[in-house]
């Protein structure tokens, strides 16, 4: 279980003729820095599987802090799903802890159902902005609208209703239509 090294060939550090540079998209002239968009392209070919567990997964790791681009509605829909399901979970496992320590009994606050459903809220709160802006995004509309947000209920029904208008089909100025959208 003990590893060794070849004893006949001697470490070498990287020369400059081994070492190769990733070339620029023109020649030699220094690449364009293009916008970053959100998810595959439909023209590019699927690089995994995009099922409704990895979207909000995505959402909550590697698009944790994004507005920029698009989101179709199965993305949307998905993370929506999965934060219901650990919403709930969470709730039930802050009602078991204060049921054990008998916050339930009596009519004190029950602390850990409180404090671990406002973490859980605060922890998800911004990708969940993000995810709505990018849905915007997809319909056509602008980011800024989620600001209808704040109006008590009918905020809510608005961005509800935005979240149903179905992806527009081709290129928009928030970038290329989401893999496996139909053109």
């Amino acid at each position: 279980m003990f590893l060794r090294s070849a004893p006949n060939l001697p470490a070498r550090p990287p020369t400059p003729s081994t070492v190769t540079a990733a070339p620029s998209q023109a020649g030699n002239a220094p690449a364009a820095r293009q916008p970053q968009h959100f998810g595959r392209s439909a023209e590019q070919s699927p690089a995994e599987s995009a099922g409704l567990w990895s979207y909000f997964w995505r959402g909550l790791t590697e698009n944790y802090f994004n507005f920029a681009g698009r989101a179709r509605r199965k993305e949307y829909w998905g993370y929506c799903l999965f934060w219901t399901i650990a919403l709930i979970v969470v709730i039930g496992l802050g009602v078991f802890i204060d049921h054990a320590m008998g916050n339930l009994d009596n009519s004190e606050l029950p602390a850990v159902t409180v404090g671990l459903s406002g973490l859980f809220l605060l922890a998800t709160a911004l990708p969940w902005f993000g995810l709505n802006v990018r849905r915007l995004h997809d319909t056509g509309l602008t980011g800024w609208l989620f600001l209808l947000f704040l109006i008590p209920t009918f905020g809510t029904v608005i961005i509800l209703i935005f979240a149903l208008i179905p992806t527009q089909p081709r290129e928009n100025k928030w970038g290329p239509v989401p893999a496996g959208v139909g053109v």
